[in-house]
């Protein structure tokens, strides 16, 4: 209530009346302590802009376990985006972990790495971290060597599509638990020149690295996939439903192993996504280029994507889809001015421009299919999709990969596609 005092400090104000009071005090910093992710938060950053006063906030609280700071900082995107700490039944994935060894595909990756990450806390005794990339997997033994000096990290340069080498990997590690993030997630690119690498990589990989966890008897199999595996109008996005079906399908032959599948959307801040593009767009002056001004996508964090899948990995059953609880959607516009408000310029001085929707590009995202339903778990933020419809042989399947070579024309690609999973609709 303004005019009292709250821990012995004023109450100078309504949020409302913010300005009015900067201008009267002076004030050129403020601490926000607002809950991560609500209106207050983004109110608050809008108001401060506007008289150009910087924020700052605490940690939150996924920071504490990765920075030696628990001071303020300044306010980031995930402040005002992100959403209370995910629940993790912390017994239960000690029990899974601990002592094991678990595998990580496309370890080097924005997800992939925080799994890592996440995984090296609950004790496991051996972390297998598999990557394409021998930047990105160099980077991540750096870090965890840092981090966890007590931990027997192993890793390889590896490409998913090679079916010996994974075998030779598995037969060597023995994982218990093994998370398949490799992947291929770019649209636009995936959708033109490059749509049998798409095929190769997500659905491939997938098949072959499913097939190698049941052959060494792993506990659990766990797929990094995505809500643009729903209904998908894109290459990418029906090739990763077609990966969880190939989950499906494997899990069938290896009745030992509990395979799973996780859906979620964009993760700020990863590889590939709008935000650091928007970063380097603002930084450079502007414009800020957006498709389209109605388009909205599905947003978290990525330690609270790798959490939720560590959470389903432990709760899953075989065959079983997840759907994250993914909170409202946003209008990427809006996320370009939180952006550029951040960065502590205005749209006068950093302007957005549309470009036009992309090859293959939706304006909205979705969570589920038509022909399919949900139902809850014990979990808050997790759901289980009730899938329909026949599963694709596998020999078949690999048989036309086999026969496709590496330049098959992209109508009968695209054709194939359709053909084994019904629901996409292409736009080409």
């Amino acid at each position: 209530e303004v005019g009292r005092s709250l821990q012995g400090l004023p109450v100078l104000c309504a949020l409302k009346d913010l300005g009015a009071a900067v201008r009267k005090t002076s004030i050129k910093t403020a601490v926000v302590v607002a809950v991560p992710g609500s209106d207050a938060r983004r109110q608050a950053l809008v108001l401060a802009s506007e008289v150009g006063m910087s924020l700052l906030t605490m940690p939150r609280p996924d920071e504490w376990l990765r920075t030696e700071s628990t001071g303020p900082r300044r306010i980031e995107l995930e402040d005002l985006l992100g959403r209370a700490a995910v629940q993790l039944d912390v017994a239960g994935l000690s029990e899974l972990f601990s002592g094991k060894t678990v595998l990580v595909t496309g370890a080097g990756g924005s997800i992939g790495s925080e799994l890592c990450r996440q995984i090296a806390r609950f004790g496991v005794a051996r972390l297998v971290c598999v990557d394409v990339s021998e930047f990105a997997i160099y980077q991540l033994e750096q870090h965890l060597r840092e981090a966890h000096p007590q931990m027997q990290g192993v890793y390889y340069t590896a490409n998913v599509r090679e079916l010996e080498r994974l075998r030779a990997i598995v037969q060597a590690q023995s994982p218990a638990v093994v998370f398949h993030a490799a992947a291929y997630k770019h649209v636009p690119l995936m959708e033109e020149l490059n749509e049998i690498e798409a095929v190769q990589t997500n659905v491939l990989g997938t098949l072959n690295m499913a097939r190698v966890a049941g052959e060494c008897g792993a506990r659990r199999f766990v797929l990094v996939s995505t809500d643009k595996a729903v209904n998908p109008t894109n290459v990418m996005g029906a090739s990763k439903r077609l990966a969880e079906q190939v989950v499906q399908g494997v899990a069938a032959l290896h009745p030992q192993t509990q395979y799973v599948s996780v859906r979620f959307g964009n993760v700020l801040g990863s590889s590939g996504s709008v935000v650091p593009l928007f970063t380097k767009q603002i930084a450079r002056g502007g414009p800020v280029t957006v498709t389209h001004p109605q388009i909205v996508r599905y947003f978290m964090t990525i330690p609270e994507a790798a959490q939720l899948v560590l959470q389903a990995g432990l709760m899953g059953e075989s065959g079983q889809i997840f759907v994250l609880d993914m909170g409202e959607p946003v209008k990427i516009v809006e996320l370009a001015r939180m952006l550029i408000r951040l960065s502590g310029m205005t749209e006068q001085e950093i302007p957005i421009t549309f470009t036009g929707l992309r090859p293959g590009e939706k304006l909205y995202e979705e969570l589920l299919a038509d022909d399919e339903t949900s139902v809850p778990t014990r979990h808050p933020k997790l759901r289980v999709a009730k899938t329909f419809g026949p599963l694709p042989e596998i020999d078949a399947l690999l048989a036309w990969v086999a026969q496709a070579g590496a330049a098959p024309t992209a109508t009968e690609l695209r054709a194939w596609l359709r053909a084994l999973v019904p629901e996409y609709t292409s736009t080409r």
